[in-house]
């Protein structure tokens, strides 16, 4: 019988890449955004035109298949080692199969960690694509469009410049980040639990949660999750694109001390706009998916497993 955390995981980076593709646009102008210095200080519509303006509509998906990898990996990895440890929480004790906020935290800080580590390499590449190029458009001197690199040349390219450490670029704020998914899955399983418990006194049994449930419950809980973490966000996104200001930084309290210092309180804000929509459309479409993918992936083995049989 096929583990069910393998199930989740497979469902997870599914979801993930479907979530990804769609909203990948919003995920190249935020990481743009949020590398701009004071110094530039362009507006989303700015990066926008100048994106458009050297590499047309297929500019804004620079850095997608690093980008799918990465989401895949961290989506498989953070779903199969979360419902790992969910499994591991509900048969340590007798009753009630649903976590309690402390106990939703530490699969999440468990699952998140091991995620981090894991996937740190891929988003440092895909960081490395999507900035690339930022300074080939000035109004004065309009460049040629630079020559692209994918993600393997990428790889060799940042191994070659700066060695193996420049992989784990930004690790540390990483780790620290890794509270957004701990505030998100907390948020929604406290959220999902309690419409679960309304809708049962209600004397609702049959399909207690809709798709739709899924939908509203990850973008309400990622909505929560990236506004209170973003300020890190821009932190670890400078320090994974080598930022040429983020050489400064001696942490990443110390990254947010110094932004503030230099570009004021919006410059800790950098991106947000298109970062929360992203997030919040991703966890929307991710959520919904991969719950009907789990559900769709764990009948269809049964259901041969039946007909084989039958016959």
């Amino acid at each position: 019988m096929t583990n069910d955390s393998v199930i989740h995981s497979v469902a997870g980076a599914a979801g993930g890449i479907l979530a990804m593709t769609a909203t990948y646009p919003l995920v190249f102008l935020s990481t743009r955004a949020a590398n701009e210095t004071k110094g530039q200080n362009k507006s989303t519509y700015q990066v926008i035109v100048d994106v458009l303006k050297r590499d047309g509509f297929q500019g804004l998906y620079n850095g997608l298949n690093s980008s799918l990898l990465g989401i895949a990996v961290t989506n498989g990895v953070y779903y199969y080692f979360y419902e790992s440890t969910k499994g591991v929480i509900v048969r340590s004790r007798t009753g009630s199969q649903s976590l309690s906020t402390l106990e939703s935290m530490l699969a999440g800080l468990i699952a998140g960690s091991v995620t981090t580590v894991i996937s740190n390499p891929v988003w440092v590449i895909q960081t490395a694509q999507t900035v690339s190029g930022m300074d080939a458009v000035s109004e004065d001197t309009p460049a040629l469009p630079p020559k692209r690199l994918g993600v393997f040349a990428t790889a060799a390219q940042l191994l070659r410049t700066d060695g193996p450490s420049a992989f784990f670029r930004g690790l540390r704020p990483a780790l620290i980040l890794v509270v957004n998914p701990v505030i998100q899955f907390t948020v929604f399983e406290q959220l999902k639990n309690a419409l679960v418990r309304r809708r049962r006194m209600a004397g609702r049994v049959n399909r207690l949660l809709t798709d739709l449930d899924f939908f509203l419950l990850g973008a309400i809980s990622k909505l929560v999750a990236t506004g209170v973490t973003y300020p890190y966000i821009v932190v670890k996104s400078r320090l994974q694109a080598g930022h040429t200001a983020a050489a400064r930084y001696r942490s990443a309290l110390h990254g947010l001390r110094t932004i503030i210092a230099e570009e004021g309180i919006s410059g800790i804000y950098k991106g947000a706009g298109p970062k929360l929509l992203q997030s919040v459309l991703t966890a929307a479409i991710l959520f919904a998916s991969q719950r009907r993918i789990y559900e769709l992936t764990k009948v269809t083995p049964s259901f041969c497993i039946r007909i084989s049989r039958a016959r």
